[in-house]
């Protein structure tokens, strides 16, 4: 998203210099390699994420679909609790809370979520009707006993038969005694810890592999930074040889008398570039490289040494240096 964002925002424009430019799309490739290459993204290292993926998995074929889902209080583990289950398919929530504001604060939020808000009288009625209910809520008491599950009509065999909880409140709100019946069971905070730990171990062995894919886009930038070297090098040994070719031509011509054509001048021009863009060529190749290749940056440079040494190139540098300076 950034990356679109950027070429939005910079289409037809020079917004940053060109190494910085580079420098930043080089980051944005390397985010993405590390997002598609490597499972850093997966697995949930929250209590909220972790409960709407532990439900997820105790899901028959893993999806919601089909699935009645209930959330007992509407604040920020709430909203948490929804932009995950969103996330995942589930686009059907009922949501019991106190007051009405905060419901409205959600719908607000996610209006791409079906919402059927029910103030708390209607709480086990709501339960009743769910086959996954999630208690997030700020009360400092158990909100559902075994008795009150006990009496609910079973769930439908689209969710395995089994009414499951997920207590994230701190305290609890769900009894735990709930899992000692047949058609039902409770998880709570320290069931969603094992999973939040293991996601962690997961992603420590995706940072690591991370690290690696970065190192290599690290060097993919420095071995374009130093392929730029080379321009410089490139433009001085045309530069000379265009002095060169011209000096040489109007000897030439000033031999030849003044007798010359247009037409013969024209032709004497055309060789001389011609001769002076064949010789230029191979070493105007051996200066041209891959960017992303480094031992191919590595040759270049190289060839950019001996090419500076063979024609002299630097000297004229420094005496050029020297010029600009004692002008000053």
């Amino acid at each position: 998203r950034l990356g679109t964002e950027l070429e939005s925002a910079t289409q037809g424009k020079s917004a940053f210099g060109r190494h910085l430019n580079a420098l930043f799309k080089q980051a944005i490739q390397a985010g993405k390699r590390v997002r598609s290459e490597t499972d850093i993204a997966s697995g949930a290292v929250s209590v909220s994420s972790a409960a709407a993926e532990l439900a997820q998995l105790k899901l028959p074929g893993r999806s919601f679909d089909g699935c009645r889902v209930c959330i007992i209080g509407a604040g920020k583990m709430s909203r948490l609790l929804v932009k995950h289950l969103s996330s995942k398919g589930c686009n059907r929530v009922t949501v019991v809370n106190r007051s009405m504001p905060r419901c409205e604060a959600l719908a607000e939020e996610f209006p791409e979520v079906h919402f059927d808000f029910r103030l708390s009288p209607d709480l086990m009625s709501c339960i009743s009707e769910s086959d996954v209910i999630f208690a997030a809520s700020s009360s400092d008491e158990i909100l559902v006993h075994k008795e009150d599950v006990e009496a609910m009509p079973k769930c439908p065999e689209v969710v395995g038969g089994v009414r499951r909880f997920f207590d994230i409140s701190v305290p609890r709100n769900i009894d735990n005694a709930i899992s000692d019946l047949p058609d039902a069971h409770a998880f709570n905070v320290d069931d969603l810890k094992e999973v939040v730990d293991a996601n962690k171990s997961a992603r420590a062995a995706a940072a690591a592999a991370a690290e690696v894919l970065l190192v290599e886009e690290l060097h993919g930038y420095e071995a374009w930074r130093d392929s730029l070297e080379t321009v410089p090098t490139i433009k001085k040994l045309r530069g000379k040889a265009e002095s060169i070719r011209s000096a040489e031509l109007d000897k030439a011509i000033n031999k030849m008398g003044e007798g010359l054509t247009k037409k013969e001048r024209r032709v004497l021009e055309d060789l001389s570039k011609g001769i002076v863009n064949k010789l230029l060529h191979g070493p105007m190749q051996a200066l041209r490289c891959d960017g992303s290749d480094p031992e191919s940056v590595g040759e270049s440079l190289a060839n950019m040494h001996a090419l500076e040494n063979m024609f002299e190139l630097k000297e004229e540098e420094d005496i050029f240096k020297s010029f600009k300076s004692f002008r000053k």
